[in-house]
């Protein structure tokens, strides 16, 4: 028997598979266990093996890949633009991944190495606490408000002074977001502390750090986000991956120019913007000097998000050529 083409459709405790010939036959399909899929696949003989990106088909890609198989993961909105159908099942979407796999037309998403997938989730975590502390702070602040109390002015509201001040009001609603704010700014400080051990025996993160506006804790989101940088062909690709670039409405003959496409990582996309606001108001540099003319003419937010894509354009080019930072004055 000739080689067979797999398409996975992967779910959290089950999947179904679908196996076609070269000929597009299908020569098996059914729904089996998460865990019977090696055993299942090792009863034929698999040229390649395609499923859709998702947080439950991780552990089954790195078992797949480890014993060997060829495996192709693929990006679910762009398989659904070629595959498209009236009738969604899980049998039906994963002979279109088979199908696509046998075509060699399955549009292929990255999937990280086990180290930048911990990364990955480390940088995330952190942000996420971050957050979390943020939604805590402004129910403290909004109490306040509430109240008619007026936060002192000396110092800030959540250093250990302004937190001792709000035990001294004695309030109970606010006594019970600082019970919960302890324990999350000790991890955020543990984490970060772990965070920025990592960052300084990492060399490509510390010539990230060279970039004005990019600490340890942004050059750490970069490399995870980014992972491998060679499969960005330039700066603009990568400027892309975050979501950093105008969309573009072509009819006609006439192209339009409008927001940026806020597609890709998110994640990417905000640190960049976190870091181009930093970089523009404490650097004066040659992308601080063109976020100037820039928001003179179409306003600071416009502005900030071309200082944004520069920015992760520098980080590209650092990453490549394995080299400081230099400003281009």
């Amino acid at each position: 028997m000739s080689a067979l083409f797999c398409g996975l459709d992967v779910h959290k405790d089950s999947t179904y598979a679908t196996l076609l010939d070269s000929g597009g036959r299908v020569v098996d399909h059914h729904r089996m266990s998460n865990d019977s899929v090696l055993s299942f696949l090792s009863g034929y003989q698999i040229d390649r093996i395609g499923m859709e990106a998702s947080n439950q088909v991780a552990p089954l890609y790195r078992q797949l890949t480890k014993v060997g198989y060829s495996v192709q993961v693929s990006h679910p909105r762009k398989t659904r633009y070629i595959a498209e159908a009236k009738i969604k099942s899980d049998r039906v979407d994963s002979k279109a991944i088979a199908e696509l796999v046998r075509l060699d037309a399955l549009p292929s998403a990255y999937m990280p190495p086990r180290s930048i997938a911990e990364l990955r989730e480390k940088v995330r975590r952190r942000a996420f606490l971050v957050r979390e502390r943020t939604k805590l702070r402004v129910k403290v602040r909004s109490i306040l408000t509430y109240e008619g109390t007026r936060p002192p002015e000396g110092f800030g509201l959540f250093t250990e002074k302004g937190v001792g001040w709000l035990h001294g009001l004695s309030m109970e609603s606010v006594e019970s977001y600082l019970r919960v704010l302890k324990p999350l700014n000790d991890e955020i400080l543990r984490i970060s502390k772990h965070l920025k051990e990592l960052a300084g025996g990492d060399e490509e993160v510390k010539l990230l750090m060279t970039i004005p506006g990019v600490g340890y804790y942004t050059a750490l989101l970069v490399k995870a986000e980014v992972g491998d940088v060679g499969r960005f062909g330039d700066g603009d690709r990568l400027c892309s991956y975050a979501g950093l670039v105008p969309s573009t409405h072509s009819s006609g003959g006439v192209m339009r120019h409008g927001s940026i496409t806020k597609e890709g990582s998110r994640w990417l996309r905000w640190a960049m913007v976190e870091a181009a606001m930093v970089h523009v108001h404490r650097y004066d540099t040659a992308i601080t000097r063109a976020y100037h003319r820039i928001a003179e003419r179409r306003g600071k937010q416009v502005a900030t998000v071309a200082a944004a894509r520069k920015l992760l354009s520098c980080c590209y080019s650092v990453m490549v050529n394995r080299r400081p930072y230099h400003d281009q004055a």
